[in-house]
């Protein structure tokens, strides 16, 4: 339980209000966002493929997972060191080379990531 809460606080606490992000409406254009980078912030690197698939690291443990694009919304299902994390559809949003995913259709928390 204690590592699901540290994974949980590393992945969410960034206020939405923090910058102006401009939607992304539309797998293909997220696609072309993360294809072949590395979604990073503390403790948490990740890489979302254009096949569907979510692997990194999140503090210690792997992180794996799969996704799809679900009408605007990216839908994912998570694994962190063992611990499912769920099912959920995330807006993304993107400002100045960062991405934000805000869980539940975009009215949930936030997670910002740097795109390296």
């Amino acid at each position: 339980m204690l590592r699901f809460c540290a994974f949980a606080i590393a992945l969410v606490a960034t206020p939405a209000f923090a910058a102006n992000y401009t939607k992304i409406n539309d797998k293909a254009e997220f696609v072309k966002l993360v294809n072949g980078k590395t979604l990073t912030r503390p403790l948490v690197k990740l890489q979302v493929s254009s096949a569907g698939s979510i692997k990194g690291r999140g503090a210690t443990w792997d992180v794996e997972g799969k996704w799809t694009w679900k009408n605007g919304y990216f839908c994912r299902n998570l694994n962190w060191g063992g611990t499912e994390l769920g099912y959920n559809c995330q807006e993304v949003g993107l400002s100045n080379g960062k991405v934000r995913f805000t869980s539940d259709q975009g009215t949930g928390d936030s997670a910002e990531f740097k795109l390296r």
